[in-house]
Order: structure tokens, then C-alpha cells, then sequence
């Protein structure tokens, strides 16, 4: 049986065959999105709860255990992890791999409302989760800044301007406010004066409320027009607040102002966030999955001028990092690699086979084969990142074999006298089942990596899919295109002279066989030698296996530092708010770092009072004199002389299992000594 027979035969249907896998190829080329890994979904996700005012005892009691009482009864769940702290509860639950996300996420919202009647019942808003991805970090960190306006009024214009628009563009998943500072009255009262009086704070609170209710006021109807009633009774003002009756006594109204104080402030005074040394506000930017990160980010980066002008003079809107910096590097350098594979592979098929017309085939094989991936990878889902294009460099060398053994066989019976129609025929049917079994052996090899379930699988799947799918693709092609292109260019045997290429390179081959020769006698010749030489290799091998390090991925270089700085459990937000302004103004005057975006305090991202985080920007990697590895180590270096503070530095990767930091393989601890800068 000749599989290749029918192909050989029909020319026209063959080639068509062939334009049609192209067609699609590149069609699936232009779909596929962009990205520095492949999308992998964690069954993670993370329930938040808002309580301003609460301390932590209380958040933990009354608002994160009724939801963990709750919680663990998911099916799936592998772990619970909670923080509580000043006004917030943040609830990590970690699924099993196999638990679909969605699914999850259902059970999440049923235990949610199954603890809503143990929930403190003055919260703000209901409790909120959220599908956690540690394998998405942010695309864009944009800092909004102004000289003259104060914090809050600079909220009000990210909250209603900027994170709306920009929650619009295509692409972008989520804009979360790092550092905001929302509107608020604030209300002191003197215990010793509700006492005497004979109030209590439940008392003073409940008033309050009674005085600031925003519903409906009903309407007026009379004979002729209806007037509905817009009065609003809210109260947006300290001053507002001060005129408040709390009760009476002795037929005397008592005022807000008798008891206690109010004044304009914040939601939150215990979180602050800057630029360099500027207060700001940071968002963070993260993408849709499966979204193209590049046309993404490009889309933002056209909005910016109309953010800009849309705020007023003196709000600065600032890109303090773009991740798509460093992607498109890795994705362009790749492509370049990818292509340099390619021709490589044409040069060396040239000067073994000598002939254009022979080296044509395989060059038109390889191409075609490579571009028929990329259909497969858009049916299968994935994307253009640096595994993938990964998986296509290492196919270059494979997907050419069975051409070339196809092209050798039918050249030899050409070389025998027989006709290329004939030889294609003959060569075809005698290698077209070993080309088949040597398909599904290279491919069997990375089955095993398809049915990993863990991080590891999940990661490298793509990797194997796209790596087995070319191979398959070459097959097809050798079986089809390969044999078909051999009955129709190739001429059949002529005497004539070998031109001087031709010369050349094989006496290039030659010298290359007699080396072999002589190399191979001298081994055999030298048999204890050699086996103590292999002995020893392996010896070698498995010392340096033990000594390497290892890790999950390899360092990369994304231009982006993140740092976690802890202090004392008992520190006052000053003293945290004074160490944190001192470490980040050491980093900003380090010569490779562009920018510091900083933040303290309790917040969605800072969970604790006593914890700050740090966004270290570096210059662009043209531009500076050191590697980020360099700079962390320089860093660390000179922060040790701040004293009280543990700092945690790690170089922002595209994949994180455990967040940003993992504090156990990268903790520091800063030398807790008196230095110029003070306790």
C-alpha cells in the first residue's frame, strides 16, 4: 500500500491541499494573541470584606471566621488562608487543579449569602470575590499625581474619569485602585461627656443615621401639576454633622457639637501611597484572559492624551511601568531565532544535498508546516508567548527530517535510472510507514507532559500540544506535498560535471567522514580509556544535576522590582509611614531606577499596617548599566542601613505561584541598627 500514490497522481488537488493548511495557518497567525506565557487558570479565588473602623480582633471575629465557618464547607478546596486587618478581611481559598473555576466560584457566592445573617449588619457593602490569577501580573501601573489638588479630590477624578474609561477598552480585565482615598467625615465624641449624659456611642451612632438617610421623599399632587419632592437629606459636610440632634434633655436639643467633634477627612487615614516623593495614586492594570496584550496595551497608551486632557491642569498622569516592553523583546527575539532556525535548516539541506532543486522541497515543506501550527494553536486556544514560539524553534529541526528522508529515497532510485514519477512512487511506498512510525514515536515522547496535573503540566502543555502538532503537520506534508514536488521538479540522472559548489561541498563532507573514521578507530582501539571517560561523564553529570540550582522558571529580567517591607507588629503608622518614604528614597536614587511607586498601610494590597509595598521601575535595559539581578543586590546593600524594617525583593515574573513574593526563598532581614535616619 502506497499512501503517497493518490498525491503523486494528482498534482493540482495536492497543491491546493497545501494552499488550504497555508490559508488557514496564517489566518490562525492573525488571530492568535500575544502574551509572555501561556493562560493558565488557578482554581484561586480571594473574598474581601470592607468594615472602616473595625480593628482587626473584630474583623476576625465577627466578620472572617463567620466566612471561613462557611467557606470550608466547598468540596475541592485545598486550603483557606485569611488576613484580618484595620477595617479589611481578605479570604485566599485555594481549589484543586481540577475544580473548574466557575463552578467554584458559585459555591463561593452560596457560602456568601449562607453567612450573611452571622455578618455584622452595618456593613457598607456585602462581602465580594474575586477569581484570583498569580499568573497574570499587571500589564501597566499608571500613577496619578497633583501638586495642588489634595488626595481625595484626585480620587474623585480616577474613580469617575479615568478607571471607567479605561475599564473600557478592549482587553483590559481589571483597574484596581492602589492607594485611594476616598471622601469622609470623621467623628470624635468625649466618653465622658455621653456619660454624663446619659448616652451611650450606640446611641450617638444611631442618630447619626437617623439625621444622614438618602430615599425617597414622596410628591406633591395637585388639581392641576404634580411636583415630585427632590429634597436630599445626606450630609456631605463636617459642618452639616455638627448641627446633628442627638437627643434632648431638660427639653434642650443636644447637639453633635456638645459631645464630640467632626471633622472632613478620609474613608481610610491609615494607608498613603506617592510617586518618587510625590503622593499619588496607583492603578493597576490587568487583561482579560486570552487577551493580546500588545493591542492592549497600545489601546491604552492612544487613550492616554484624552485621560490627560480630560483632567484638570495640574493632574499628572504618569506610566510608571509597561510590561509590554519587556514581552515584546522576548516575542521579537524569538521570532528572530525562529527565523534563523529556519534557515539554517535550508543551508545545511543545500550542502548535503547539492541540488536547488532538491533543497526547494524541504525549504517549501519546513514553512508549511511551521504556518499550519499556527491554525492549530488558534482551534486549541492558546497564544503567541515565548513556550510556544519555543516549541516551533525546536520543531524547526524536526519537521524537516521526514522530508529529507522522503527526498533521499526518491533520489536514490533517480540516481538508480529510474524516472522521477517513478521513483517518487517507488521511494514513497517503501518510506511512506517509516515516516508514520517515526511521527508517532517523536510524538509518544511528549505525551507524558499532556497528562501532568500539576502547575508544571498545566504550564507546559501548550509547549508539547504546539511541539507534537508540527510534527504531525510535517508528516502530512512528507506524505503528501514532499513526494508530489519530487515527481515533478527533480530531473532524472544526467552525466554531466558537478559544478564548483557542488565540488566543494563534497570535499568538505569528505574530510568530515575521514575525521569520523579515524576517531572512531582510535575509540575502539582505546576501549577501557573510553569507558573510563563515559564513567566519569556521567559521574560528572549527575554531581553538577545536584549542584545546578534549580527553579521553576529561569530569572528573567522584566525591568520591574517588587518589595514587601515589614516592621514591628506594634508600630505606629508614622513610624511605618517614616522607614517606608526612607527606603523608597533610597531606591529612587539609585542611578538604574526610574521610578518608585510606593505604598503603606492597610489596604486591599497592604494588609496589615506594619507592611508596605514597593514598585521599583528600572531604565530601559539599553540604558542602564547593570541587570536587575545587579541592582537588587545593590539595593539590598544599601537599605541595610535602615534600621527596624524586613524587607522582601524579587524580581516581577509573568508567573507567580504564591503572589508576588515568596518570602521563604527571598527574605532579607535589614540590620535593625540606629543609623542618620533615626528610630
Amino acid at each position: 500500500m502506497n499512501v503517497s500514490a493518490p498525491f503523486i497522481y494528482r498534482p493540482v488537488a495536492t497543491s491546493l491541499l497545501a494552499a488550504g493548511v497555508l490559508l488557514l495557518g496564517l489566518l490562525g497567525l492573525w488571530t492568535l494573541p500575544i502574551a509572555s506565557l501561556p493562560t493558565i487558570d488557578f482554581p484561586i479565588i480571594q473574598v474581601t470584606t470592607s468594615l472602616p473602623g473595625a480593628s482587626p480582633d473584630i474583623m476576625a471575629s465577627s466578620v472572617t471566621a463567620p466566612l471561613e465557618r462557611q467557606l470550608g464547607y466547598i468540596p475541592g478546596l485545598l486550603s483557606i488562608s485569611s488576613t484580618s486587618s484595620f477595617g479589611n478581611s481578605a479570604i485566599t481559598l485555594k481549589f484543586a487543579l481540577t475544580r473548574n473555576i466557575d463552578g467554584a466560584a458559585q459555591d463561593v457566592q452560596a457560602a456568601i449569602i449562607a453567612a450573611s445573617g452571622q455578618l455584622p449588619r452595618n456593613l457598607p457593602s456585602p462581602p465580594t470575590y474575586s477569581k484570583v490569577n498569580p499568573a497574570d501580573t499587571p500589564i501597566m501601573l499608571l500613577a496619578v499625581a497633583s501638586q495642588t489638588l489634595p488626595l481625595p479630590e484626585l480620587n474623585d477624578f480616577v474613580e469617575t474619569v479615568l478607571v471607567q474609561k479605561l475599564s473600557r477598552i478592549e482587553g483590559v480585565g481589571q483597574v484596581a485602585i492602589e492607594g485611594g482615598q476616598r471622601r469622609a467625615v470623621r467623628i470624635q465624641v468625649d466618653p465622658a461627656a455621653i456619660a454624663a449624659l446619659g448616652l451611650s456611642l450606640e446611641d450617638v451612632r444611631n442618630a447619626i443615621d437617623q439625621a444622614n438617610v438618602a430615599g425617597p421623599k414622596g410628591d406633591l399632587d395637585g388639581p392641576h401639576r404634580s411636583y415630585a419632592i427632590a429634597a436630599n437629606a445626606q450630609l456631605f459636610t463636617a459642618d452639616a454633622y455638627r448641627d446633628i440632634i442627638i437627643a434632648e434633655r431638660n427639653g434642650a436639643p443636644v447637639r453633635l457639637r456638645d459631645i464630640g467633634t467632626a471633622s472632613d477627612s478620609i474613608e481610610n487615614n491609615r494607608v498613603a501611597t506617592w510617586l518618587n516623593q510625590q503622593p499619588a495614586i496607583l492603578l493597576n492594570i490587568k487583561r482579560q484572559p486570552g487577551a493580546n496584550v500588545i493591542e492592549t496595551v497600545e489601546r491604552i497608551h492612544a487613550l492616554l492624551p484624552h485621560l490627560q486632557a480630560a483632567l484638570p491642569q495640574t493632574v499628572r498622569l504618569t506610566v510608571l511601568t509597561d510590561r509590554t516592553e519587556t514581552i515584546r523583546a522576548s516575542i521579537n527575539y524569538l521570532q528572530f531565532t525562529l527565523f534563523l532556525s529556519v534557515v539554517l535548516v535550508v543551508i545545511v539541506i543545500f550542502l548535503f544535498l547539492r541540488k536547488l532543486r532538491a533543497t526547494a522541497i524541504p525549504a517549501a515543506a519546513l514553512p508549511l508546516s511551521l504556518i499550519g501550527t499556527f491554525g492549530v494553536m488558534a482551534l486549541c486556544g492558546f497564544s503567541l508567548n515565548n513556550l510556544s514560539l519555543m516549541a516551533l524553534t525546536v520543531a524547526a529541526g524536526f519537521v524537516v527530517d521526514d522530508a529529507i528522508v522522503m527526498i533521499e529515497n526518491i533520489t536514490r532510485h533517480i540516481e538508480a535510472g529510474d524516472a522521477p514519477a517513478q521513483a517518487a512512487l517507488k521511494g514513497s511506498k517503501q518510506i511512506g510507514f517509516t515516516v508514520i512510525s517515526l511521527t508517532l514515536s517523536l510524538t509518544a515522547a511528549f505525551i507524558p507532559l499532556l497528562f501532568l496535573g500539576s502547575v508544571i503540566g498545566r504550564l507546559f502543555r501548550e509547549f508539547a500540544i504546539v511541539l507534537s502538532a508540527a510534527v504531525l503537520i510535517s508528516a502530512v506534508v512528507s506524505l503528501t506535498l514532499t513526494p508530489m514536488l519530487c515527481a515533478h521538479l527533480l530531473q532524472a540522472k544526467k552525466d554531466r560535471p558537478e559544478g564548483r559548489l557542488s565540488v566543494l561541498a563534497r570535499r568538505g563532507l569528505d574530510i568530515i567522514h575521514n575525521g569520523y573514521e579515524h576517531s572512531l578507530r582510535w575509540v575502539l582501539m582505546h576501549q577501557r580509556l573510553t569507558l573510563a571517560a563515559t564513567v566519569l561523564t556521567v559521574a560528572a553529570s549527575i554531581y553538577l544535576y545536584a549542584l545546578i540550582p534549580k527553579g521553576f522558571i529561569p530569572e528573567q529580567d522584566t525591568g520591574l522590582i517588587v518589595g514587601i517591607t515589614d516592621a514591628a507588629q506594634d508600630i505606629s503608622f508614622s513610624a511605618m509611614l517614616h522607614r517606608q518614604r526612607v527606603v523608597s528614597d533610597i531606591a529612587l536614587r539609585d542611578p538604574d531606577v526610574a521610578g518608585v511607586g510606593s505604598l503603606v498601610g492597610s489596604s486591599t494590597v497592604g494588609s496589615t499596617l506594619n507592611s508596605g509595598r514597593l514598585y521599583i521601575a528600572l531604565k530601559p535595559r539599553n540604558r542602564r548599566n547593570a541587570g536587575i539581578q545587579k541592582v537588587m543586590a545593590r539595593l539590598r546593600e544599601k537599605l541595610a542601613l535602615v534600621p527596624g524594617v524586613t524587607l522582601f525583593m524579587q524580581a516581577a515574573q509573568e508567573i507567580q505561584l504564591d503572589g508576588y513574593i515568596s518570602r521563604s526563598q527571598y527574605q532579607y532581614v535589614l540590620q535593625d541598627t540606629e543609623n542618620r535616619y533615626g528610630p
